[in-house]
């Protein structure tokens, strides 16, 4: 008997296929399809000249390419697969829609073929962190964990590996959730704050989009929310619904007194955590929460001492001179930044700005007069940064200075001059990489090239 994802893969065959997007999650997919001899067009916006050699060997392996400007003109198809990055709205896509099309993506895909049990985490913050805590205390415990979505590998091509008794960890984006018409068995939502509002169209729709981790789910599935956070504090699940609090004792998991607790039971102190920030210790609470009966308490006290951190996460680069260089590139929203200020006892020189995605950053001007003694700022959003703290009422050019560096790499360099024996640097930049880098990984690579080059 054939499994649920080969069935899926041959209903397709005779079928007008086309992916939009050939990035890195697409690319697995489009082989996927052609090995199951499916007629797949692949449609980008990068110009042929600028293609790059493995898009161009999928069209050599059978895939015909539309690219450049133009590419979603005419584009006729029975199935339409979404990349994460393009809305669900789209001109484009709705005019597929209207004439038949079905429309879906790889992560819908997987969610419909996977073997194992899926859990997932979504939020605004701390999803990639308490993904890759719950993978790594999963693995601890001598569970088989196929860990991605938003953070890591494709899993659909990884399909055909995986049995019952693994688990599937994976991140997902409000722009992977936004059609999403299935939930994993265990969910969990971080928080939420304003985001990705260049993208949505507003709030409410983010949100939305959020609730679908949740909103398929049965009676005897999990959703793990955070009580602390307006929004989330809010939500109703259909199923088992657990909350995670460092300010109350909830239902499941909390914090009092420097010690973690589940339902009443001591699981692991605070200060027993390797990562700095108090935003880690709510990861660390989400992660408990969600591999309850799954994963020991000595499993996890034990991942808490050892486990280092996520790259780009308040990630330590280098000590010069007695100067530390952090790198939290991670951080494009000033919750994120916000969380990462208060990582530290001590004030930072914090280097900042970047893309503009349309996010509010009044909430960032105080946290930046409490806790920077230097901002140095770049990108679009910097402007908007400047304004946030100048128009605080403890704002003090004097105990602050703020410098105006144009680019990102002038504000590291300033930043780094300026800094003394003893310092932080801390580069967390509120804002998406965009503006001069691909995505936030490759703005923290550059970072970190800086730095040890100094």
């Amino acid at each position: 008997m054939s499994s649920a994802f080969e069935q899926y893969f041959l209903s397709l065959k005779g079928k007008k296929i086309a992916v939009l997007g050939l990035g890195v999650s697409n690319r697995p997919l489009v082989r996927l399809l052609l090995e199951f001899g499916c007629d797949v067009t692949g449609c980008d916006r990068t110009a042929r000249e600028k293609l790059d050699a493995e898009v161009l060997e999928l069209e050599k392996a059978g895939c015909k390419l539309r690219v450049g400007d133009g590419y979603l003109a005419g584009v006729e198809a029975d199935v339409l697969f979404r990349t994460p990055g393009m809305h669900p709205g789209n001109p484009a896509i709705q005019a597929l829609r209207e004439r038949g099309a079905q429309v879906t993506s790889e992560m819908e895909v997987f969610f419909e073929v996977c073997p194992c049990r899926l859990i997932a985490v979504t939020g605004s913050d701390g999803k990639t962190t308490t993904t890759t805590l719950i993978s790594e205390m999963l693995k601890a415990e001598g569970k088989t964990v196929w860990l991605g979505g938003n953070i890591g590998t494709p899993l659909l091509p990884l399909v055909r590996e995986m049995k019952e008794t693994d688990f599937a960890v994976v991140e997902l984006s409000s722009f992977q959730l936004m059609d999403m018409t299935r939930s994993p068995q265990i969910a969990v939502v971080t928080n939420l704050a304003p985001n990705h509002l260049d993208v949505h169209k507003d709030m409410e729709e983010y949100v939305d989009a959020k609730k679908n981790i949740f909103r398929f789910q049965s009676a005897g599935d999990r959703l793990i929310l955070n009580a602390d956070n307006a929004i989330t504090a809010k939500f109703v699940g259909n199923g088992d619904t657990g909350f995670f609090s460092r300010k109350e004792r909830t239902n499941r998991v909390w914090e009092e007194n420097g010690i973690i607790y589940r339902r009443g039971e001591k699981v692991l102190e605070s200060r027993d955590i390797l990562i700095p920030g108090t935003h880690n210790i709510e990861n660390y609470m989400a992660a408990i929460a969600a591999v309850e009966g799954l994963v020991s308490d000595e499993t996890i006290r034990s991942v808490a001492k050892n486990f280092g951190g996520v790259e780009h996460r308040i990630e330590l680069v280098r000590v010069k001179d007695g100067v530390k260089f952090y790198n939290d590139s991670i951080a494009s929203s000033p919750s994120r930044t916000i969380a990462g200020l208060r990582s530290f006892k001590e004030k930072v020189i914090l280097i900042a700005g970047g893309y503009d995605k349309h996010i509010p950053y009044d909430v960032l001007g105080p946290e930046i007069c409490q806790h920077v003694k230097k901002l140095f700022l770049g990108g679009a959003t910097g402007p908007l940064i400047r304004e946030a703290v100048e128009k605080c009422p403890e704002y003090s050019a004097e105990a602050l200075p703020i410098v105006d560096c144009g680019n990102f790499e002038a504000a590291v360099r300033a930043a780094a001059a300026a800094a003394e024996e003893g310092d932080i640097v801390l580069m967390s930049p509120a804002s998406a990489a965009f503006d001069q880098f691909k995505n936030f990984m490759v703005r923290g690579e550059f970072y970190k090239k800086l730095v040890r080059e100094l």
